[in-house]
């Protein structure tokens, strides 16, 4: 299995780790940001399909902001995939 760790921008959370093995999400963990919501989503992602998983949250935004942490978390998914 494969870790990943990510520094988000424009967002409250500081990092984003998760796990992925053939192409399966584990593990999705923020540091920082709106925890309980945050870990809701990494329960949420557990054992989903990656690219699946970054063409739900790609493009959420949060507030006024033109990204959030869901949006981060996908570009972390596509960087990982790449």
């Amino acid at each position: 299995m494969q870790q990943y760790s990510y520094t988000p921008v424009g967002v409250c959370s500081r990092k984003i780790e998760f796990a992925m093995e053939d192409g399966i999400l584990h593990d999705v963990r923020f540091t920082g940001g709106c925890h309980g919501n945050l870990k809701a989503i990494g329960k949420l992602l557990e054992g989903t399909e990656a690219r699946r998983a970054a063409e739900i949250l790609r493009g959420n935004t949060c507030g006024v902001r033109s990204t959030s942490c869901a949006d981060q978390l996908a570009r972390a998914i596509d960087e990982a995939l790449r």
